[in-house]
């Protein structure tokens, strides 16, 4: 597995696949073609379906018209064979000759792949486990828990680096709160995070609690629809569930940045093992890979802060993401608002959830995470593609059918 670096990514959103990897791989044609006379990029698939509404066409625009004329092709209905979000960028000679010619494919997180699992300008594999079965039995062998086993596989730099990504975790959710106004785009949304956080106040403990966590999510997501500063988490699409949780538990419970940062390590790993073994693509399996594995990151991570067992952790994340299964990715217009901003707040109180569900037993139970793993991504393949990041089915067909 790869390092949590290339798992957590600092970012401008809405979209980690449809803004970050396309604007990526436009960064790295132009570094190698800086001499070309002409750009034309064609978008296929998903990227093609909603790449409007996750502004894909802006974040390219923004690296290659700058330097030569650009064409944009979008080919919704077509699909390459590797990834549903597939790109062909080509540059041309002052004579119109073609000079590059470069398929990649945006996989999910910001990461970048030529197919065949190549990654692009990516690390080294820096885990040799890359199952929870394998990592657990190490922890029952050794006494130790996940973040130490991602401190001997990382080394001591990688805490600088969670603690870079805890800030801007928590910048985001301050940010998120301090805005107001309607969010960018034709659904004229109203940002609702400032609002939760007042009205939890007047609650009593219980409820408060939730109306916080709520209000964390909401402001993080608002700040990604809004294209503002965000952590991949493992998404941009995903990216209020784990600061929601996080952010919450540091606030009430007076956690450590260096608990936190033990936490995040906890649930990057989580997030690694279905990224390696699965995909954390809303376009290759739909928003169980989004919101469903974030979930189970958050509930790995709040077992690991109130002092969860290994199996009580993996239990946890189990929970998390088992109860997302089959999640459709049905972004209305293309936008990562309805349902997605919404979903990360009910997932974020699903994580609080599961930990405590876990706490209260041993740890033993019948599915394990990487069983559920296995039927998410045999799930995300039986699902049609109109399920998967095209807002051609679910919410946004039902909502173009009633406009």
């Amino acid at each position: 597995m790869k390092s949590l670096r290339e798992l957590y990514r600092v970012g401008k959103g809405p979209s980690s696949s449809h803004t970050m990897g396309p604007q990526r791989a436009a960064l790295i044609f132009l570094s190698n073609n800086p001499d070309a006379k002409k750009y034309e990029v064609t978008l296929y698939g998903s990227l093609a379906a909603t790449g409007k509404g996750h502004m894909t066409d802006v974040a390219i625009v923004d690296v290659l018209s700058k330097v030569a004329p650009l064409t944009l092709v979008w080919k919704p209905s077509e699909f390459l064979p590797f990834h549903p979000n597939g790109m062909q960028f080509k540059a041309f000679d002052e004579n119109g000759n073609l000079i590059d010619d470069w398929i990649v494919y945006s996989v999910g997180g910001g990461a970048l792949s030529t197919g065949l699992e190549n990654t692009v300008d990516n690390g080294p594999d820096v885990y040799e486990m890359h199952t929870l079965s394998e990592i657990v039995s190490w922890c029952h062998r050794t006494g130790k828990t996940y973040w130490e086993y991602v401190d001997e596989c990382e080394g001591p730099d990688i805490w600088d680096f969670l603690q870079y990504v805890w800030e801007n975790m928590q910048a985001a959710v301050k940010s998120g709160l301090d805005h107001e106004g309607v969010l960018p785009g034709p659904l004229h949304i109203s940002r609702k995070a400032s609002i939760y956080n007042v009205k939890a106040s007047g609650y009593k403990s219980n409820l408060q609690s939730r109306g916080l966590v709520y209000s964390y999510a909401l402001a993080v997501c608002e700040e990604n629809a809004s294209g503002g500063t965000i952590v991949t988490a493992p998404t941009c699409g995903s990216c209020g569930v784990i600061p929601a949780v996080l952010y919450h538990l540091y606030k009430s419970r007076e956690f450590t940045d260096r608990r936190m940062q033990h936490a995040l390590a906890t649930a990057g790993l989580f997030g690694n093992v279905v990224k390696t073994n699965a995909s954390i693509s809303g376009a290759e399996v739909g928003c169980q890979g989004e919101v469903g594995v974030a979930c189970a990151m958050a509930s790995a991570a709040a077992t690991q802060l109130f002092g969860g067992s290994p199996t009580q952790i993996e239990y946890a994340a189990e929970m998390g993401l088992e109860h997302h299964l089959g999640m459709t990715c049905d972004p209305i217009g293309g936008l990562v608002q309805i349902p997605c901003i919404e979903r990360n707040a009910f997932a974020a109180a699903r994580a609080l959830d599961s930990n405590i569900y876990a706490s209260f037993s041993d740890g033993n139970h019948m599915i394990s995470f990487d069983h559920v793993v296995e039927v998410m991504k045999q799930t995300g393949k039986d699902l049609p593609s109109l399920y998967k990041e095209t807002s051609t089915g679910g919410l946004a067909k039902k909502y173009n059918e009633e406009k």
